[in-house]
């Protein structure tokens, strides 16, 4: 599984450049999950793991939005919209996410959408737009 998620990481990072999460699950892709572990017992547990298992998850979503999941591109846009799972609170890439969630079907992703929203401004707006076409034409080049 690291490497699948390093894999993703990196084709994420080739497409688009700062994507600062990628470049925290980047790290732990390649340190693997067997030193994970051993991290975990030597710096005294579960805050450690925690903050470990989080990056993971972002990870493991930016790998599955990058196959086309459309429940990771709402989990992505859960994670920004709250500042959770260990990245900062950011609406224009939660609208991104929600965005190509609601596009693709997913009911409750345009609700949250559109709460969002409602505390951005019209050019926020724009800008969560304007990544989406960026990520859709950047997966339909890796599709061809």
């Amino acid at each position: 599984m690291p490497k699948q998620i390093g894999t993703a990481v990196n084709l994420l990072l080739s497409m688009f450049g700062k994507v600062q999460p990628c470049r925290q699950a980047w790290g732990l892709a390649q340190w693997g999950f067997t030193e994970m572990s051993i991290a975990w017992i030597k710096n005294g547990g579960a805050t450690i793991a925690h903050e470990h298992n989080e990056d993971l998850l972002v990870a493991s979503c930016l790998a599955a939005a990058a196959q086309g999941d459309i429940s990771a591109y709402y989990d992505l846009g859960v994670a920004y919209s709250t500042g959770s799972h260990g990245v900062d609170c950011d609406l224009i890439e939660a609208h991104k996410w929600f965005n190509l969630a609601a596009v693709s079907g997913h009911g409750e992703a345009q609700m949250c959408r559109a709460d969002i929203s409602e505390e951005m401004t019209a050019r926020e707006i724009a800008e969560a737009q304007r990544r989406a076409r960026e990520w859709i034409a950047a997966s339909h080049r890796r599709a061809a």
